[in-house]
């Protein structure tokens, strides 16, 4: 008894943080006026609120620590990476890095990780999942034509931290390759990331002309590829390749 008293109270212990004191308000609630597809919300909605929203469904399990503790700390890492409930507060820029990592991680299989789905197959992506998700990174408004002449470089580094460290850092490998040195190199050649076979094997050399061109839209240049994310303004790609090219 003594015993399952102690059980009883541990759950109310939050060492990871507490995720359970943020209101829920429905999944029907969730991306109501986001300007994103209606496939891709859908399966956002259906195979990731769980984690990655106030809309949690809390299985009885989760209530009987230590395991509870184990839970709670993965969902309060899923929200601070990307909170659907929080989705219509965050600046655009924000947005695109994020439907660019869903992308990304969609076609990678990397979510949902497989801790999760020991328990819970049903939030398996499947095919037609997947292909909903890559529609998040689709040109919504046009990609305007490139522009002449150089681009500032201390203007490119400000585009860099606003619209990239999402996925990419300039001196470690990510979600993306690490970037430092990528203006000449070949394309697919950072030792230890996980390229694409299409990349990997690619004769592409990182120059003005290539980087304006997958800036534009990665799988233009390169179908097999795991980027989605695309600089629809000339002006920031411009200024992105005088930032990589210093």
């Amino acid at each position: 008894m003594l015993a399952a008293v102690v059980v009883a109270g541990l759950a109310f212990v939050h060492p990871f943080g507490n995720p359970r004191v943020e209101p829920a308000r429905g999944l029907d609630t969730l991306l109501q006026h986001a300007n994103i597809p209606v496939q891709s919300k859908a399966v956002l909605v259906a195979k990731c609120a769980d984690c990655h929203s106030n809309e949690t469904r809390w299985p009885i399990y989760a209530r009987i620590a230590p395991g509870s503790w184990l839970i709670e700390r993965d969902i309060v890492k899923a929200r601070e990476h990307m909170d659907l409930s929080r989705w219509e507060e965050m600046p655009p820029e924000r947005q695109e890095v994020l439907a660019a990592k869903i992308t990304q991680q969609a076609k990678s299989g990397d979510m949902p990780p497989l801790q999760y789905l020991a328990l819970h197959w049903g939030a398996k992506l499947s095919e037609n999942d997947v292909q909903a998700l890559l529609m998040l990174g689709k040109d919504k408004g046009g990609v305007e034509a490139a522009l002449a002449g150089p681009g500032d470089a201390s203007r490119g580094k400000l585009v860099f931290e606003k619209r990239c460290t999402g996925c990419h850092a300039m001196e470690t490998n990510r979600e993306g390759p690490k970037l430092a040195g990528v203006f000449g190199r070949k394309a697919g050649s950072v030792p230890g990331f996980n390229y694409s076979a299409g990349l990997k094997n690619s004769v592409i050399t990182w120059n003005e002309t290539t980087l304006e061109k997958w800036l534009s839209g990665p799988d233009i240049l390169e179908p097999d590829t795991k980027m989605d994310f695309h600089v629809p303004k000339a002006a920031e790609r411009r200024d992105l390749i005088a930032y990589f090219k210093q």
